[in-house]
């Protein structure tokens, strides 16, 4: 108790300091936030120190604005500032995993059969700005758009000061995953059969309501008593045997931390687009990309409208280049992703914003293109201005099996189409091609 006062002054202090202050005055990283001083509300200070309490109590380090553990440089470009540490190194042929990252870890609880059941989970974004900046995440008030659709969750305090989750998830389906034949310009996506390697009950949202507000946190499952995220890598290589074995050393619960997988993507034109994959709302990009499958996710407003809603756009592509033609940008593509084993291949989808950008969220809006064109002729796509120009001369048409037959309100394009399909991909961090090869931090435990 006496450690959770003394975190619940630090908090409140803290409170006081960014009242007082600008953004970009106070040497703390605002993420997405406008400049202005803003207030933090009593409830937010009560939630952060829960929160960060749970933390301390649990052997792990809680995130101090005041003091992070960690510093960034403008060429490391990360959008959580309580993140543990980061691998860059994206050799697979020296790290299996490729680059990871080791987050902060929370302990809640998720009932089963009438009974508590621990659940960890790790926190990415919040909608309030003022929680966001006491946690080290991203401030995304978009989310906040998902109260009341039914693609939202809610939740308690327990009294021991931890979330009481609705829903559960099951962490011990194998995953499984048979690539497609081929179809006209089409070969491995989509497949002819996937096998989430995990699944959320009708209940469970990672868009989850803090107790008595209107203030939505990311709140995505990483572990239970039934196994572990498919996205913690495996300690012995990049295989499937013991993927849910809770001793794995990247799930450190007596440190409150854990190590996950980042995915590599395209952004305005620049790699190094790292982000996770924690939940889908689908069992086909939950297989492809080793995430959660959560059906309750497609409640969430809105297919294909942006910037209305509460999910962000984005465009993978079903048949990119599948072999690297010497021009350094490699492959892509979820038909690569579907064809290499335990998706070592990332599928390197193309996004439209970072997280600075105030229209930013976590959950995306999947638009999947198709070329029309033979595979040598395939550039990689870099850009949502490309696709553009790309759609426009025929090269590219929205994938025959999108769920929207014609655009809606999308101010990204006129000419995509949405599958209906959303996955929480939070981002994490944008180096510079200058920091690939480095570590910050402690990125294992």
């Amino acid at each position: 108790m006496r450690k959770l006062n003394l975190l619940f002054m630090a908090v409140l202090s803290l409170t006081v300091f960014l009242t007082s202050c600008e953004d970009g005055e106070d040497g703390i990283d605002g993420i997405n936030g406008a400049d202005g001083a803003d207030g933090v509300s009593p409830m937010m200070v009560d939630a952060a120190a829960l929160l960060l309490g749970s933390i301390e109590t649990d052997g792990g380090i809680p995130y101090d604005a005041n003091n992070p553990v960690l510093t960034f440089t403008t060429e490391q470009n990360v959008f959580i500032p309580s993140v543990l540490g980061i691998d860059y190194r994206t050799d697979r042929s020296v790290v299996p995993a490729g680059p990871t990252a080791r987050f902060p870890m929370f302990q809640g609880w998720e009932i089963v059969n009438g009974a508590p059941r621990e659940l960890y989970y790790v926190i990415t974004e919040a909608s309030d700005r003022g929680l966001a900046r006491l946690l080290g995440v991203i401030y995304a008030p978009r989310m906040a758009d998902a109260i009341g659709s039914g693609g939202e969750s809610n939740s308690q305090w327990s009294d021991d000061g931890r979330l009481v989750f609705e829903g559960t998830i099951d962490f011990s389906p194998t995953r499984d995953l048979t690539a497609g034949g081929a179809d006209g310009q089409l070969l491995g996506f989509p497949p002819a059969a996937v096998t989430p390697g995990a699944k959320a009950d009708e209940n469970w949202s990672s868009y989850v309501v803090l107790p008595g507000t209107d203030v939505v946190i990311n709140a995505q499952p990483v572990a239970n008593s039934t196994g572990i995220h498919d996205r913690i890598p495996n300690p012995n290589g990049n295989t499937q045997a013991d993927e849910d074995d809770l001793n794995n050393p990247n799930l450190a619960i007596d440190q409150a931390s854990v190590v996950m997988q980042l995915l590599d993507g395209w952004q305005d034109g620049k790699p190094y687009y790292f982000h996770i994959v924690t939940d889908t709302s689908d069992p086909g990009p939950a297989t492809i990309e080793l995430g959660v499958y959560a059906p309750k996710l497609a409640k969430l407003p809105t297919f294909g409208l942006f910037p209305g809603g509460s999910m962000l756009p984005f465009s993978p592509t079903a048949n990119g280049r599948t072999f690297d033609n010497g021009d350094g940008f490699g492959v892509q593509g979820l038909n690569s992703a579907s064809l290499s084993e335990r998706q070592v291949q990332d599928p390197t989808n193309t996004f439209p914003i970072d997280p600075r950008d105030p229209d930013y969220a976590p959950m995306w809006d999947a638009h999947i293109t198709e070329f029309t064109v033979p595979e040598a002729d395939r550039p990689i796509l870099t850009s949502f201005d490309q696709i553009n120009e790309l759609l426009a001369d025929g090269t590219l048409i929205p994938f025959r099996g999108n769920a929207n037959t014609s655009p809606l309100a999308n101010s990204l394009s006129d000419l995509l189409t949405a599958t209906g399909a959303i996955i929480n991909c939070p981002v994490i961090t944008q180096p510079e091609a200058s920091v690939i090869g480095t570590q910050i931090g402690i990125p294992r435990n």
